[in-house]
């Protein structure tokens, strides 16, 4: 899957187009257990069975990926969840802003199911891991779900609350690096007022620290489901 993307390393900028030929969602990714567990529970109040060990790796169909404004997606029991994601080129990793839409209803009867179903929406800015490494824990991700005709603060949290990409890369591979061509969502915190469907998902990294953000939105539109 061909995915282009405006990159910002230290004062320097390009374009570039990305072979994605792996996609990973590092599933159960809280670096906290108590949040994990608030997660864990969130889940399985819509039914979803407790992960077996945390965290899990699922791997998805690198043609997930996409970078539309818009989804589409079978019946109304899909939704969004912010994630930080890492990118492995030949010249380095390199930080993004993704969604993990799932349906959750395919979800109760099975996670890596669910996780093929739905498109994955992914922004198009990157920033040089390098130049964020050093101040990780600072940033605060953030996302914005328009439902009933509102938009409401739908996820708010410091990724301090999350396993770092080099730390789930390590318990991934057993090395600091991942292949080349290789997308990793990296978890997402928990939903306030619990998971639920939108009409339009929009998300940010911000970086307090360079006084930056990585954003990006989408709109869901659902198709009827026909028995």
């Amino acid at each position: 899957m061909l995915l282009t993307f405006d990159r910002t390393a230290q004062d320097r900028t390009d374009r570039v187009g990305v072979e994605i030929n792996s996609l990973i969602v590092a599933g159960w990714a809280g670096r906290d257990a108590a949040a994990i567990e608030h997660h864990i529970e969130e889940l399985a109040a819509i039914g979803v069975p407790r992960p077996s060990t945390t965290p899990l790796y699922y791997r998805v169909a690198a043609q997930t990926a996409t970078q539309s404004g818009r989804l589409v997606v079978l019946g109304p029991d899909s939704s969004g969840e912010v994630e930080p994601l890492v990118i492995a080129m030949a010249d380095g990793l390199w930080i993004g802003i993704g969604s993990d839409h799932t349906d959750r209803k395919a979800e109760a009867m099975g996670i890596a199911l669910s996780k093929q179903l739905c498109g994955k929406p992914v922004g198009s800015q990157l920033w040089s891991y390098a130049d964020v490494e050093g101040h990780w824990d600072q940033l605060v991700i953030r996302s914005w779900a328009t439902i009933d005709g509102e938009r409401v603060l739908y996820q708010e949290s410091s990724v301090s609350t999350l396993r770092t990409p080099r730390d789930l890369i390590r318990k991934h591979t057993g090395t600091d690096t991942l292949p080349a061509g290789t997308l990793m969502f990296c978890g997402t915190p928990g939903a306030i007022g619990g998971i639920r469907p939108a009409t339009r998902f929009e998300m940010e990294l911000n970086d307090p620290v360079l006084n930056r953000s990585l954003t990006h939105g989408y709109d869901i539109e659902v198709l009827p489901v026909i028995s």
